[in-house]
């Protein structure tokens, strides 16, 4: 078919819709020629077209009559140098780096590599068609009726984040049609949208959805990418996730999906891979980038451009302080905020987008120009903040507007609870928002995403299970994955049926919870954990998309138990703004006195002294809350006051009695939570002078009135009266 081609425009890149046709344009800066190519539904090529245009690198043209599902791809013409990292090869068809989305599958047993791999000869050009084993681009129509839907702006101090993996989330659901289930659409039904409401989360956290592939040596061994870091395309949404193939419906789906969730409150945030992608070192396939301009596009030795610099541990790492490539990254951030209504973004290997050469720089020109940019400016920012590189851990040091998983707390929280000496002074930074961490730098305890697990590691129920990993169906002899899990103590390994033991293990999941809600900052539930979800013992799943990580919803006692106490945990947290304060913690002056926002006190009731804290023995403490001095204005602009919270932690073995302060007045402690209690860990009841924690235990107390805590409460209650 003869297709009429104009000039077109340079500006935007990738392909734009509109009445009479389509707009195409490439980045290409060291290319001799390209060429679009298009294709039908069965994949084959049906047209080919020179793109003549060329404005400042810029390949373009407007093609007329191409409407939206068109499948679309690029031949891009230049020198073939390996040894100068020059990777330019016509014979391949190559994804649009803007497409926004994508259809099928990588075929890693046809001709993906570029070189001649059956010579052994990386230097050596492969002449042979890839079209056929590729992904094409789809022409995509961004037409959508949003309707009246808003972003809920939820403060990140007010955030309960949940990370998700949309198809563990919903693939084993029996509410969700067995159709849907897996997918955006699954995501947005109102049986999940109920369950994540009346979990009380504010936000989920969605493993990967950039459309990602498999790798083939795990296809060779019948796995497949299940976390989805291995990133093709940044503006496409993976399509293996909708239920409305690939042909462009999951761009739909998606934001129907995104509208659902707002509908309830619920903000979406995703995990976003910038600092590499899915192509690989210099022996790995030419899909998209590679093929375009591989030296704009990643990170080549200095020296020997052939080869990459991997600082992410894949094989290769985005060039992204090239203006070109770092203008990619904002307009896959601003079209996911701007089109598909996304409310944040977690970065993965967020150390690597810092590096400026070699060293880390937290004013790098990627977070210069985020800082810079208004449709960023008020969505929420977390860095994963390490990288595989020399200097690549970085917690504490991102800037000011970025909040950033708190590492030092997992392990500190971990260690604690698990029984390891001299923890305490560290865990007290960890309760209290990791001020040494993020106060000196204009940051506040929001800064601090605190977690004690995630997708990557342990579920929290085999945290507590297992002395060791057993990675084995990964198909690495055990090898893969973290190694640095000790014995929790909580008796045999694994399934067991001793009472006493899974006693202990539900005790301990209720304290690590307790300890990540009771926490200043903002606190993360790995998507599962509230209902004790098992990987038996897996803690590196990203290759496991079957029923070891999906989610089980068939709930015995034990897990219905788990489910409501984490609902109404959160609701604790919720209701009292004096356990998600903005700002951390000071002596301040109220009713002519100073009174301190938080308190350490020893087992006697006493402030604790420097002899406590510096006992490596020592595994019990006290904090006191005042919820007297509040930085919290109401609406009509009186002081906010809230109860005040003693919070008793013990982390040995034998119970441990605490004598309590004394209150003002006629008010009496009054015990709201105790984590020994199977069987109502919320009951309440007024106390005496003294009080036993039992072993591995925590106990909260509140000045407040008697006041019921149901896993079902819609709203927040907030005591406000003017001091």
């Amino acid at each position: 078919m003869k297709r009429t081609l104009l000039p077109g425009k340079p500006y935007p890149l990738g392909a734009t819709i509109s009445a009479s046709g389509t707009n195409f344009a490439l980045y290409s800066e060291n290319a001799t020629g390209v060429q679009l190519c298009f294709f039908d539904e069965a994949g084959t090529q049906t047209d080919c077209i020179a793109l003549r245009e060329v404005t400042a690198f810029v390949w373009h043209g407007f093609v007329q009559g191409i409407a939206a599902g068109q499948r679309y791809g690029y031949r891009v013409d230049g020198p073939w140098a390996p040894e100068q990292g020059q990777r330019f090869n016509t014979a391949k068809l190559l994804l649009d780096p803007y497409a926004k989305a994508i259809s099928g599958q990588v075929d890693h047993r046809g001709p993906i590599l570029p070189y001649d791999s059956t010579a052994g000869d990386p230097r050596k050009k492969d002449d042979q068609d890839s079209a056929s084993f590729v992904p094409k681009g789809v022409v995509v129509d961004d037409t959508f009726d949003w309707g009246n839907d808003t972003s809920p702006e939820t403060p990140l101090s007010e955030s309960v984040i949940y990370e998700l993996h949309v198809a563990g989330f919903s693939k084993r659901n029996p509410a969700i049609p067995e159709d849907l289930r897996g997918s955006y659409a699954a995501l947005g039904r109102d049986s999940s949208l109920n369950y994540l409401k009346n979990l009380g989360v504010t936000a989920v956290e969605l493993l990967p959805v950039h459309h990602f592939i498999d790798e083939g040596n795990l296809l060779d061994k019948d796995l497949r990418d299940y976390w989805g870091y291995n990133t093709l395309g940044y503006f496409a949404p993976m399509s293996r996730y909708s239920s409305s193939g690939d042909d462009g419906g999951q761009v739909t789906e998606f934001k129907q999906m995104v509208k659902c969730l707002h509908s309830e409150g619920i903000e979406v945030i995703l995990d976003v891979v910038y600092n590499h992608t899915c192509e690989g070192n210099h022996m790995g396939p030419s899909l998209s980038m590679k093929g375009i301009d591989n030296l704009t596009y990643y990170r080549t030795m200095a020296d020997t451009p052939e080869f990459y610099n991997d600082y992410t541990g894949t094989g290769n790492t985005l060039n992204v302080h090239d203006p070109q490539v770092l203008k990619l990254l904002m307009d896959s951030l601003r079209y996911w905020v701007t089109e598909m209504h996304v409310d944040g973004f977690r970065f993965d290997l967020a150390s690597t987008l810092a590096r400026e050469l070699h060293d880390v720089n937290k004013l790098g020109a990627f977070f210069d120009t985020i800082h810079q940019d208004p449709t960023l400016a008020s969505i929420k920012l977390i860095a994963e903040p390490w990288d595989v590189g020399d200097g690549g851990y970085q917690v504490g040091n991102f800037p000011v507007l970025w909040a950033e998983w708190n590492g030092k707390y997992r392990d500190t929280v971990r260690k604690f609870w698990k029984g390891d000496g001299g923890q305490l002074s560290d865990f007290a930074y960890r309760l209290t928002g990791s001020s040494d961490l993020y106060k000196n730098d204009g940051r506040k305890p929001s800064a601090s995403i605190n977690f004690i697990t995630a997708h990557d590691g342990f579920t929290l129920c085999d945290l507590v299970s297992y002395n060791g990993k057993h990675n084995e169906a990964n198909g690495d002899n055990n090898n893969d994955g973290a190694s640095d899990n000790e014995s929790w103590n909580c008796g045999a390994e694994g399934p067991t049926d001793d009472a006493g033991t899974n006693a202990l293990r539900e005790r301990q999941m209720r304290n690590l919870l307790s300890t990540l809600l009771l926490s200043q900052g903002v606190p993360m539930i790995a998507g599962g954990d509230e209902i004790a979800r098992s990987q038996l013992g897996n803690n590196n799943c990203y290759c496991q998309d079957n029923e070891l990580t999906w989610h089980d919803w068939n709930l015995d006692e034990p897990r219905k138990r788990l489910l409501e106490f984490t609902s109404k945990l959160i609701r604790l947290r919720k209701e009292h703004p004096n356990l998600h304060r903005r700002k951390f913690f000071q002596d301040k002056q109220v009713r002519g006195s100073m009174q301190h926002d938080v308190a350490w006190l020893g087992t006697d009731g006493n402030e604790v002294s420097d002899e406590v804290w510096n006992d490596n023995s020592n595994k019990a403490i006290a904090m006191l809350l005042n919820g007297k001095t509040l930085d919290v204005m109401d609406s009509e602009g009186n002081a906010v006051v809230d109860d005040s919270f003693l919070i008793l932690v013990n982390a040995s073995d034998g119970g441990v009695e605490y004598t309590l302060p004394t209150l003002t007045g006629s008010k009496e402690w009054r015990q709201v939570m105790d984590t020994e209690s199977i069987d109502d860990p919320f009951c309440q009841s007024e106390v005496a002078e003294k009080a036993i924690v039992g072993g591995r235990a925590i106990r909260v107390y509140t000045d407040g009135k008697d006041q019921t805590i149901k896993p079902d409460m819609k709203e927040p209650r907030l005591a406000k009266t003017a001091i």
